[in-house]
């Protein structure tokens, strides 16, 4: 199993509005793929939110196969969507993780 984890700093002024957009557009649309078996979003707790809150979105999928197709034809696209939508109010760090 891989876990595609996404951690996202979003400004404090489109959090809210963030949150609606990943549950309602781009976790879907992810999904749609067919690449991933299962998602989650969470909210870092206990961490600083000075400069706005942090989130963590995580994507399941079988094998590092349907990972790197999904880097390879649509990754591109949907983190264009998500800058059209919110510009320069977040950030996002990606990592790879394979569960043992």
């Amino acid at each position: 199993m891989i876990i595609y984890n996404v951690t996202i700093k979003v400004q404090h002024d489109a959090a809210s509005d963030w949150v609606q957009w990943m549950k309602n557009e781009h976790i879907p649309d992810l999904m749609n793929t067919g690449l991933f078996e299962d998602a989650r979003l969470c909210r870092l707790l206990e961490h600083d939110e000075e400069d706005g809150q942090t989130f963590v979105a995580q994507y399941f999928c079988k094998s590092r196969k349907e990972y790197d197709a999904y880097i390879d034809t649509h990754a591109t696209a949907l983190r264009e969507k998500a800058f059209q939508a919110f510009g320069d109010k977040f950030v996002a760090f990606r990592t790879l993780m394979e569960v043992l």
